[in-house]
């Protein structure tokens, strides 16, 4: 499994999980403070399958 950040031009910024994770709900924070304003995009991949959102940072 992993979660990793990306810019709008697709360049990944951040990875905030990567590996094997126990069965259950998880929270996972970013902090953006090297990062601009703008929009993100946040990719959750499993062996199952993948799954994109669109986030905003706002400073």
């Amino acid at each position: 499994m992993s979660l990793e950040v990306y810019n709008i031009l697709g360049s990944k910024v951040a990875t905030l999980v990567s590996g094997k994770q126990s069965a259950g709900d998880h929270t996972v924070s970013w902090n953006a403070t090297g990062n601009a304003s703008g929009v993100y995009l946040v990719r959750l991949e499993t062996v199952e399958e993948a799954v994109t959102r669109k986030v905003v940072v706002v400073k």
